[in-house]
């Protein structure tokens, strides 16, 4: 089990590994590697010779099977070879990708396909205070997305591996479901929980039995700038009904994504998230802080709360509470963790 481990952690150049051995003879052990790298070559070697093994190596993708004892030079050889392919499966792939515009070959399939499995199996929520300014209170937690798939190793991979393989759904009834454990934390916070745009298309997010809508009141739907409104049909509706159910909305990620007043003019927020863009290093940037200061006059105007996001020094936080922000979010504050984090102001 080590080796898989290692094959998850890092890329190899060619791989030699012997048929016999004990937990996982070498065909489940291909089968694994295949799971995690669909290129590198597999050299299996072994002194029992049998013609189902071979078939089995060759259906698997084995490069070669060899009969012990092996000469030491051949092997060299065959090692040699094996490198040299795996750099021409490689190159061969970047012109596909450049080619193709970026499509998944088959194996490239198979393998996403299976860490994003994984990244499902093992997903857990990390919350994140946001604190209110003019009390230094506690309001709410943001659910970030985690989990312990190494080749999905952030939030934006396994979302990036969601939308290509056709599951946000899945990905979204899975977070939604981890994010509803509130219980313990202060009486009255809120949890902002992340939509991608396509989840308004779910109707399980409106179910009843839907594990949000039981505490629908103390929940606020993130919905990201970075991702369009117009694949999704009767958006008004839809975000009338999560409303009826008694959710309230955020538009996530103001100032990193699609311009215009669509978002604002459809979805009515009641809460906006400035973009950690705009937040990191607003003390010296007074471009930023223009931006942000009539960001935020125009939000009051509409009757919509600001929160800033990614909050990192003193300096920062101190310019945002003097702009007008009404919560904070950030590193500064404090991180991610499981299950409810403390916060300093």
């Amino acid at each position: 089990m080590r080796a898989i481990d290692l094959v998850a952690d890092a890329p190899f150049d060619a791989i030699v590994s012997d048929i016999d051995m004990p937990y996982m003879n070498g065909i489940q052990f291909l089968q694994n590697v295949r799971q995690r790298d669909p290129d590198v070559p597999v050299v299996l070697m072994t002194g029992n010779p049998e013609i189902e093994s071979a078939v089995q190596a060759v259906a698997h993708g084995a490069l070669q099977y060899l009969i012990k004892p092996v000469d030491l030079s051949d092997l060299r050889k065959v090692v040699a070879r094996a490198v040299g392919l795996n750099r021409m499966a490689k190159l061969k792939r970047v012109a596909f990708e450049l080619a193709s515009g970026g499509a998944l070959g088959a194996a490239d399939q198979l393998a996403l396909e299976a860490s994003f499995k994984r990244a499902l199996d093992t997903l857990w929520m990390a919350f994140q205070p946001i604190v209110r300014v003019a009390t230094r209170s506690l309001f709410g937690y943001e659910a970030l997305l985690r989990s312990e798939e190494k080749a999905l190793p952030h939030p934006g991979a396994v979302l990036d591996a969601a939308e290509r393989l056709g599951g946000l759904h899945e990905l979204g009834r899975k977070t939604r479901a981890a994010s509803c454990n509130i219980t313990e934390a202060s009486a009255g916070a809120v949890v902002f929980v992340n939509l991608h745009s396509r989840d308004l298309s779910d109707e399980s997010l409106c179910s009843p039995s839907s594990p949000l809508s039981a505490i629908a009141d103390r929940v606020v739907l993130e919905i990201t700038e970075r991702a369009s409104l117009d694949e999704v049909k009767d958006v008004r509706a839809k975000v009338a009904e999560l409303r009826r159910i008694g959710f309230r909305i955020a538009i996530d990620d103001l100032g990193a994504g699609y311009a215009g007043l669509t978002s604002f003019a459809t979805l009515e927020p009641e809460f906006v998230k400035l973009d950690m863009s705009l937040v990191r290093g607003i003390d010296q940037s007074y471009t930023k802080e223009v931006v942000v200061r009539s960001m935020v006059a125009v939000c009051k105007d509409l009757g919509m709360m600001v929160v800033a996001e990614g909050v990192e020094t003193n300096r920062e936080r101190d310019v945002l509470v003097a702009l007008g922000c009404d919560f904070l979010q950030g590193y500064l504050l404090a991180r991610p963790a499981r299950p409810f984090p403390a916060f300093v102001w």
